[in-house]
C-alpha cells in the first residue's frame, strides 16, 4: 500500500515528485494527454505538502502559477488548500456553479502580491 503525501518525510516527496515527474514526460511524449495531467496534478498536490502552511494567511493575495494576469484572494485555510476567489483586473471572477469559492493547492500560488 503506497503512503499518503501527508505521511512522507520531505525527502520521500522529493523522490515521489521525480518518479511523478517521469511518468508525466513519458505521458506526454506518448500523446496521453489525460494521463499527463493527472500526474501534474499529483506533483502539484505533493508539492504542497513541502510547503509551510502558517506561511499562507486569509487575506493575502497571490499570483497563480500557469495563470498569468489572474490573481488569488485567500478567504481561508483548509491543510493544504487556500480557499477563496480569483481576480482579474480588480474585479472578483464568478465561480463556476453555486460555490462562492475554490481551493487551489498552496504550491500553485506564485509570488505574493499583498498581504
Amino acid at each position: 500500500m503506497e503512503k499518503r503525501y501527508s505521511d512522507m518525510t520531505v525527502e520521500e516527496l522529493r523522490e515521489m515528485i521525480a518518479e511523478l515527474t517521469e511518468k508525466a514526460r513519458k505521458a506526454e511524449q506518448m500523446g496521453i494527454v489525460n494521463e499527463y495531467a493527472v500526474y501534474m496534478r499529483k506533483i502539484q498536490m505533493a508539492k504542497s505538502y513541502m510547503l509551510n502552511t502558517k506561511d499562507f494567511k486569509a487575506g493575502e493575495v497571490y499570483e497563480i502559477e500557469g495563470d498569468p494576469g489572474i490573481l488569488f484572494e485567500i478567504t481561508y485555510m483548509n491543510g493544504i488548500f487556500a480557499w477563496g476567489t480569483r481576480i482579474q483586473h480588480g474585479e472578483y471572477l464568478e465561480v463556476q456553479g453555486d460555490e462562492a469559492y475554490e481551493a487551489l493547492p498552496i504550491s500553485m500560488l506564485g509570488k505574493k502580491i499583498k498581504g
